[in-house]
């Protein structure tokens, strides 16, 4: 069976542009959905310091999935690996998650720092992180990812 969720909210300020890197110093806002939500649902959030926001890669193109092993970004120097173990557009249902720092709420405005979604960008849900529910245990993983990754959260070269 299919799972049909409609959007809690939008991506009203931030980034306009898609781009792989260059996302640190990007203060975005969600607005949640004023018609659906009264104001005391986001009630306690401003305790906490990150969030899980839940979107879509609603600007990507169905067509760019993949379900067969790549390099990622298309660098030989990094190994082909499968669908499941990339982060980008290019999974099945074309979601993401993204850990943003809240920044302050006014009303069902949320500011936020390190949202990694451009303005336009449909939200499906969003929670308070909770370091108790994070990872339990040493954290491993290959090289590759921090060498792709490593201008993500810098700032844009002016």
């Amino acid at each position: 069976m299919a799972l049909e969720i409609k959007p809690i909210g939008e991506v009203v300020a931030g980034r306009t542009e898609v781009a792989d890197d260059f996302w640190g110093g990007i203060e975005s806002v969600i607005q949640l959905d004023e018609s659906e939500f009264p104001v005391d649902s986001v009630q306690g959030l401003n305790e906490f310091s990150h969030l899980v926001v839940v979107w879509h890669f609603d600007q990507a193109s169905p067509a760019d999935v993949e379900y067969h092993a790549r390099s990622p970004r298309g660098n030989a120097q990094w190994p082909a690996t499968g669908t499941f173990a990339h982060r980008n557009h290019r999974r099945p249902n074309q979601m993401a998650q993204s850990f943003p720092r809240l920044l302050k709420i006014d009303g069902l405005s949320l500011h936020v720092a390190d949202l990694d979604a451009v303005v336009g960008t449909k939200i499906y849900d969003l929670s308070p992180y909770f370091e108790e529910m994070g990872p339990r245990g040493p954290i491993h993983g290959p090289a590759w990812p921090g060498e792709m990754l490593a201008e993500y959260w810098t700032t844009a070269p002016h």
